[in-house]
């Protein structure tokens, strides 16, 4: 699996992927056109808060992952938020979503790495706890 950047040629494949990821138990938010417009938009330009990536074998997109960047207070660093990683069926539970941890800590070290995930969701949640991430106690 290559991991590259997001680019405007990529926007349909992602989009299309979003509306999937987003309707699945894996948010509680089905979001809507406009932020998946608005998501893509933000990555292509360059914003400073977020980036995206897609996931390819053999030149065809199979998933993204976005990040996103903060500062925790609470942990007194800068802060990189594992926001979205999404991949179609056929490529799930074969170590793709783990290169892309694995990409971001190489590419971030040093950052404090955070990640939401839903209760139901043991699949990802066995993934994330592998990588050392911890369930926090918080409500929003």
């Amino acid at each position: 699996m290559e991991i590259r950047k997001i680019t405007r040629a990529d926007k349909k494949f992602v989009i299309d992927m979003m509306r999937e990821f987003y309707n699945s138990p894996a948010l509680i938010t089905n979001g809507s056109e406009k932020i998946f417009d608005n998501n893509v938009e933000s990555c292509i330009k360059n914003s400073p808060y977020i980036e995206g990536f897609v996931f390819t074998v053999e030149n065809k997109i199979i998933g993204y992952g976005i990040i996103a960047k903060s500062f925790s207070t609470e942990f007194g660093g800068e802060c990189i938020w594992i926001e979205d990683i999404y991949l179609e069926k056929d490529y799930r539970a074969k170590g793709f979503g783990t290169k892309f941890i694995n990409y971001v800590k190489e590419n971030y070290p040093g950052k404090i790495l955070r990640l939401e995930a839903e209760h139901d969701n043991q699949r990802a949640l066995t993934t994330y706890k592998k990588f050392g991430f911890k369930e926090l106690p918080y409500m929003e």
